[in-house]
C-alpha cells in the first residue's frame, strides 16, 4: 500500500448526501482492505454519518456542497474531514432523552476518543471550515 491514499468527493449539502457519503466510504475502505462487517469499518461509517449530518443540518442555505476526504496517511491513521463553506464551529448542544437529534458530536467525541483519536476544526482560506477526526488504523492483513 502507498504511503498515502486520499478519497474525496463533494457532494450537495443535502440529507440524501448523508447515505452517499456512507456508500462512498464503504465503497472506499472496502478498496482499501477494511471488510465491511468489520467494528472499525462501521465506526468509520457512523462518524462519517454524523459528520456530514451535521454539516448538513447546521449549513443549510449558507455552503451549497460539502467536501468528505478521506485520508490514510503511512497505513497509521485514518483522517477523516468535512469541509463546508460556513465559518461556525460545531457545538456540543445538550440533548434531551426525548429529543431525535443534538447527540451527533457527542457520538464522534466518544467514539474518536475510544480509539485514541479526537475531534478537530480547522478554519479553511475561503472563511469556512474543516471538521476533522484521526483514527489509528491498522493495515488489514494481506
Amino acid at each position: 500500500m502507498a504511503d498515502h491514499q486520499e478519497a474525496t468527493v463533494t457532494l450537495p449539502s443535502a440529507p440524501a448526501s448523508v447515505s452517499t457519503a456512507r456508500r462512498h466510504v464503504a465503497d472506499v475502505l472496502a478498496e482499501w482492505g477494511l471488510p465491511d462487517g468489520s467494528d472499525a469499518a462501521y465506526a468509520v461509517r457512523l462518524i462519517v454519518s454524523e459528520l456530514v449530518t451535521n454539516a448538513v443540518q447546521h449549513t443549510r442555505g449558507l455552503s451549497p456542497t460539502f467536501t468528505l476526504d478521506l485520508r490514510l496517511e503511512r497505513e497509521e491513521q485514518l483522517r477523516i474531514g468535512v469541509t463546508d463553506g460556513h465559518p461556525r464551529h460545531p457545538r456540543r448542544l445538550p440533548a434531551a432523552v426525548q429529543q431525535d437529534n443534538g447527540r451527533g458530536m457527542a457520538i464522534v467525541r466518544a467514539l474518536t476518543a475510544e480509539c485514541g483519536g479526537g475531534l478537530s476544526v480547522t478554519p479553511t482560506p475561503d472563511g469556512g471550515k474543516t471538521v476533522w477526526v484521526r483514527l489509528p488504523w491498522t493495515a488489514p492483513a494481506a
